[in-house]
């Protein structure tokens, strides 16, 4: 059989839906302007936090420098109070967390408070280094201290008595409060984008409604069979569906307005379609008589027992061999002009063993240079059908076997019953149909070859590309279908009819 022109590939996934589309667009810049929004929330909280906490640090490190080199170096009680990390911390209203690094020229001390114990505690060497690279930061600056003590936010500075110190503030209050505000935005954020999801693919179902009901009225029109038979086009979209200011309207306008141009081409098509039918009947029927009288004519004078010349005695022979051909195609024509006007058929039960019986036993009388088999099944089967019509139909496939196969082909005929059909099959192993022809068999006037004549030994006088129309034509007309599969070595066609 032909086969049709390579469709283009297509990937695995399947493509996306409009609504699909815009409920994920929609879903989509909603989330990107979350993250926007709160990562800008964040960072401004975070700095502003940040200010705040360079403000503590600055009052700390002016406390600082009173305590390691204020107007004098004794305390209250007359001691002399040493430059020292210890000092530091241990200075009159001095944040809780404190850091200290105090260099005096010579020594490095350090320390800071620990939050939950209020204990001074020593820094570890690398946390020292660390600190000791910003010793000379005259601005609030972040260090990362690594371990437990994570961030602080330091700054450098120099007493009166010219003694370098370093004091610093943690960071984790900061980081605490901006990690609180990211996750409280995360959480609102995530259920605002499903709600909005939710609603988005409600309120986008809703208006793709129409375009819905659009994509239903071209469904319910390409699903008609509109390349047979008359057709009346009813469908059309709604009027609320045509609405020229809209997107969705101006779709539902152009398809109306398509199918009121392809209803008229069917109204034309059908109207000549039906003067075509109207004649062929017509002339079938005027054919007929005439075609009689000519065949008569010459068959009575070939009979008459006259002395005629040899060319004339062969030419009523051909006259009247013309003749019957032609009345055979007048007769085939009828038949499809009645079938093509929707005239029921007689439906009855019909005993397909008995016929196929007899049609097989008209073939090999006909074509006795072809081997017939008969597969039949052991219990009789029934079919609904036309009993001259289906003899017709089975004569005209076995017809078809034998002329269009070479002599000593073989041809089967099986009968058997599948769910609840009868399936009839002819099968050859000839030459085969050619593929181009496969999907053309069933068309009228078609043959296997450009000529009209057939081999008058092969049995039969002319082709007329009508026996497989009529076959067809009539197994649809009792609700059944046939198919035909060919390859070299092996034909067969298929009938199959609803049992009784």
């Amino acid at each position: 059989m032909s086969h049709p022109a390579a469709a283009p590939k297509r990937s695995g996934r399947a493509p996306w839906t409009l609504r699909r589309r815009l409920v994920l667009t929609v879903v989509g810049l909603l989330a990107l302007v979350s993250i926007v929004i709160g990562a800008v929330s964040v960072a401004i909280l975070r700095g502003s936090l940040v200010d705040r906490l360079d403000v503590q640090l600055a009052s700390a490190a002016g406390r600082s420098g009173s305590v390691i080199g204020g107007d004098g170096d004794n305390d209250n009680r007359g001691f002399f109070i040493a430059p020292t990390a210890d000092a530091i911390l241990r200075g009159p209203a001095q944040p809780p967390g404190l850091l200290a690094l105090v260099f005096d020229g010579s020594t490095i001390t350090t320390g800071y408070t620990d939050n939950e114990s209020g204990a001074i505690r020593t820094l570890e060497p690398r946390q020292v280094q660390l600190l000791a690279d910003h010793i000379k930061q005259s601005t609030p600056v972040t260090v990362d201290l690594e371990g437990s003590l994570g961030q602080y936010r330091v700054v450098a500075e120099t007493s009166r008595t010219g003694t370098l110190y370093l004091v610093g503030l943690p960071l984790s209050g900061v980081n605490s409060t901006a990690t609180q505000l990211a996750a409280i935005i995360a959480f609102v954020s995530l259920a605002g984008i499903l709600l909005v999801a939710a609603l988005a693919a409600w309120i986008v179902r809703f208006a793709l409604r129409p375009l819905q009901r659009v994509t239903e009225t071209a469904s319910r029109v390409a699903s008609l069979p509109l390349d047979r038979g008359e057709v009346s086009l009813v469908d059309r979209v709604p009027e609320a569906d045509t609405d020229a200011r809209t997107e969705v309207g101006r779709v539902g306008l152009a398809l109306n307005r398509m199918l009121d141009h392809v209803d008229l081409a069917l109204e034309t098509r059908q109207a000549s379609e039906r003067k075509v039918r109207q004649f062929v009947s017509d002339a079938s029927h005027e054919l007929r008589t005439p075609l009689a009288s000519i065949r008569g004519y010459s068959e009575l004078t070939r009979r008459s027992g006259q002395e005629l010349p040899p060319d004339a005695m062969h030419a009523l022979g051909r006259i009247e061999s013309e003749s019957i051909r032609m009345t055979g195609l007048v007769e085939d024509l009828l038949l499809l002009a009645r079938l093509d006007e929707g005239r029921e058929l007689e439906l009855e039960p019909v005993d397909l063993t008995r016929l196929l019986v007899d049609a097989v036993s008209d073939a090999h009388a006909a074509g006795r240079d072809h081997v017939w088999n008969l597969d039949l099944p052991e219990d009789p089967i029934q079919a609904i059908g036309d009993p001259a019509r289906l003899h017709q139909v089975l004569a005209n496939l076995l017809a078809n076997a034998r002329v269009h196969t070479p002599a000593g082909t073989t041809v089967t005929v099986a009968l058997a019953a599948e769910n609840d059909r009868a399936i009839v099959t002819v099968r050859d192993d000839g030459p085969g149909i050619p593929e181009e022809l496969q999907t053309t068999l069933f068309e009228r006037f078609a043959r296997g070859d450009t000529s009209r004549s057939r081999d008058s030994s092969r049995g039969g006088t002319g082709s007329t590309g009508l026996g497989l129309a009529i076959v067809q034509a009539v197994v649809v007309a009792l609700h059944g279908d046939v198919t035909v599969s060919s390859e070299p070595g092996r034909t067969e066609f298929r009938v199959s009819l609803p049992l009784a």
